[in-house]
């Protein structure tokens, strides 16, 4: 089976991992905050803080915004259900915004149309989460300034999108938002084995996911409401989670992190002979955007709804381990209970009825990819 998707572990990370467990420290060590230095490099971002997982950052960037019950999250219905669950963790109540045919980003006319809307209706949210699906940035100089106009706050979902630019910028540089969360699930273009990180440009808001990830708490004394008792305490000074990312993780995130370059590249030279080798087959290949370099972290053709299931279940019978990103949100029963149905999102269901993931990792070589093209140049053909 050739997978959809798969990490690359080298030596130099089997020793950067060795290295901790030899240490005095497996957690709250040296090496989470060299991972943390290392993204904020890569991405432009004066702040960074790593948790256990992207669905963690994304919920203490929710509460670092002050997001509550009483207040709305708008995402994009082509996401994983993270996007929109971080909203529910704090209470506030959760809509989308359809996608762009082209892109499958969360669409910026529609959030403008819907926007407008809610401004008269006084139902405006308090955030907004774009999603870089498939490593794609959204257009978030269209989406910032439309977040500037009505005062909304943005978080941008980047879980699969670090290496990417956006203009002369690396996604994570919160040009247009206030924070970016990555996720370094093994998947995705680097691998902490399972972690997340959000990036800010803003001290504050790191400071506060910083004690966020941490129950609360707080060794500072000027954060603390009266004074310290000694040099062993510390106050919850807020609820919080115990969502911290451990040394051994940050260690081969780490040194993952050195080779980002090489994988993006590697990444984006197998999007573009995709391209080619896929050209004159009856299928819909992904969309790019001008300006705008994706980090590939998935690739994704859409073909003949009506034959959509039958090829799928036939690329994988063939060995390609093909896959689905994702079912709309607004689709799961969760959502559905919450007045959500079928017919709401159009395009976002017109996707997920057309998409799939056919493999795509920096380590497959062009054989595989061969294999890949044959298999589905078949099963359309059958």
């Amino acid at each position: 089976m050739i997978p959809y998707g798969r990490q690359d572990i080298r030596q130099e990370d089997v020793d950067a991992v060795t290295e901790v467990l030899r240490s005095d420290f497996l957690t709250q060590g040296p090496a989470v905050p060299a991972f943390e230095a290392a993204v904020a490099e890569a991405t432009g971002a004066a702040h960074a803080v790593a948790v256990n997982s992207a669905t963690s950052a994304l919920h203490i960037a929710c509460v670092a915004l002050d997001l509550g019950p009483g207040d709305r999250l708008w995402t994009s219905p082509n996401t994983f259900v993270a996007s929109a669950n971080c909203a529910r963790y704090c209470g506030a109540t959760v809509d989308f915004v359809d996608i762009d045919p082209v892109t499958a980003n969360l669409c910026p006319d529609r959030l403008e149309d819907k926007l407008r809307a809610a401004d008269g209706a006084g139902q405006l949210p308090k955030v907004i989460v774009p999603v870089h699906l498939t490593g794609l940035s959204c257009d978030m100089e269209a989406i910032g300034a439309l977040a500037r106009k009505y005062g909304i706050r943005v978080i941008e979902d980047a879980s699969h999108a670090i290496g990417g630019r956006a203009g002369d910028r690396p996604v994570g540089a919160c040009a247009h938002s206030d924070i970016t969360v990555f996720s370094f699930h093994p998947v995705k273009i680097v691998t902490s084995g399972e972690g997340g990180m959000a990036v800010t440009q803003e001290a504050g808001l790191a400071n506060r996911m910083a004690r966020l990830r941490s129950h609360g708490i707080t060794r500072d004394p000027k954060e603390m409401t009266h004074a310290s008792d000694g040099p062993w305490y510390y106050q919850m000074v807020e609820l919080g989670w115990n969502y911290r990312m451990t040394d051994v993780s940050a260690a081969l995130g780490r040194a993952q992190m050195a080779r980002l370059g090489d994988y993006v590249a590697r990444r984006g030279a197998l999007a573009d002979r995709y391209d080619r080798l896929l050209a004159d087959l009856p299928v819909t290949l992904p969309g790019r955007s001008e300006g705008v370099v994706s980090a590939w972290h998935l690739y994704v053709v859409r073909v003949e709804a009506a034959r959509h299931r039958a090829i799928f279940e036939g690329l994988r019978n063939r060995g390609i381990g093909v896959n689905l990103h994702y079912i709309p949100v607004h689709l799961q029963p969760y959502y559905r209970a919450r007045g959500f149905a079928p017919g709401n999102f159009p395009e976002a269901e017109r996707y997920y009825a057309e998409a799939i993931s056919i493999p795509l990792f920096p380590t497959m070589t062009e054989a595989m990819q061969d294999e890949v093209v044959a298999a589905l140049a078949a099963e359309l053909a059958a």
